[in-house]
């Protein structure tokens, strides 16, 4: 399906801080199973179709050790600290490229996919794309009108590809509504698929102090001696929306970025309560709740829409309509000299 020098790049550098207390420094996000099978990191990489020697998976000096452990085989690349997207991309990209690579798909790590067939057709076609030098973002349709995600609005036409005409950052709800009403624009899902070259171009054009440091690479420098003189900022802000001929696919895969507690509520069946990951679970007079509570029996009574995530050193117990403060409640947290929990 892809040509034999298409790699992945995986970015594995979230910490995923919404999904405490499950979520933890030692054991991020996207090393964890939302369902009691493979993590969300081994999922993504899998799912790719791509052998392990042409993934590369991009994570922090504080998360190596378990993200290693997650993917034995595939290469795993360690920034120096973190300065956002477009110089790990970037960086990534570069090192694709030096292995010989002339094309890569760059996936998040933590999202949940539920047609893996769909998803490698569309990057199948977004390479073809690519290959004619353009930029491609994969958009997904929306489900709703989310103020959370970023979104793509394509000029008017039809097709398998567009050209993109706009990114809209997180917009307030209004915007969100009209833009989901008018049934044309897409969620940015952050999913890019590029020649190497392509990219290299655009960074050089939009990132002189990423190229910088790439060509310092080039010359033989050591990265952790450079790294520091690339752009800290989002390969959206400094690339995609800067770039002339971004092209993007829309796609209807099944997708989920699992940004937060209730987005279990999406991918996970419901069952008595709402969705449960537990030995087993009675309820009575219960509804919407999202439960991760392994290894115990679950009871729930007389509540709806709580978030109860219980480990063996921490409890939570939210409401739904809190979950985005988690982020928050991990922060007085460690404020508190509490960081053993964190």
């Amino acid at each position: 399906m892809f040509p034999p020098d298409f790699y992945a790049v995986v970015l594995a550098g979230g910490r995923g801080t919404r999904f405490w207390p499950l979520s933890r420094k030692n054991v991020p996000k996207q090393c964890l199973s939302i369902d009691g099978g493979p993590t969300l990191l081994q999922r993504t990489v899998s799912r790719t179709g791509l052998p392990p020697e042409r993934v590369l998976v991009v994570t922090g000096p504080d998360m190596v050790e378990p993200v290693r452990a997650q993917v034995p085989g595939v290469e795993v690349l360690v920034e120096p600290s973190p300065r956002n997207t477009a110089p790990a991309i970037a960086w990534a990209t570069w090192e694709v490229a030096r292995r010989g690579g002339t094309g890569c798909v760059v996936l998040p790590s933590d999202h949940v996919i539920a047609d893996e067939a769909a998803f490698r057709a569309s990057i199948a076609h977004a390479a073809h794309v690519a290959a004619g030098g353009a930029l491609v973002t994969l958009g997904v349709r929306p489900t709703r009108p989310e103020t959370g995600y970023g979104w793509i609005e394509p000029a008017p036409g039809e097709g398998k590809d567009l050209p993109v005409q706009r990114f809209v950052e997180k917009p307030p709800l209004s915007v969100a509504e009209e833009m989901f009403a008018g049934g044309r624009h897409l969620w940015n899902a952050g999913m890019f698929v590029w020649n190497t070259r392509t990219l290299l171009d655009a960074v050089r054009a939009h990132l002189p102090h990423t190229a910088a440091m790439l060509d310092a690479l080039d010359a033989g420098a050591a990265l952790a001696d450079v790294w520091g003189r690339s752009d800290a900022t989002s390969i959206d802000f400094g690339v995609m929306e800067r770039a002339q001929g971004i092209r993007v696919v829309p796609v209807d895969f099944g997708w989920s970025d699992v940004g937060s507690w209730p987005a279990l509520l999406e991918v996970l069946p419901h069952g008595e309560g709402g969705v449960t990951v537990s030995d087993a679970v009675v309820a009575r007079r219960a509804s919407g709740n999202v439960v991760h509570a392994s290894g115990k029996l679950v009871a729930l009574l007389g509540v709806d829409d709580l978030i109860i995530v219980d480990t063996p050193d921490a409890l939570l117990v939210a409401r739904r309509s809190d979950a985005q403060e988690v982020r928050l409640l991990l922060e007085e947290v460690e404020r508190r000299g509490l960081g053993r929990y964190a």
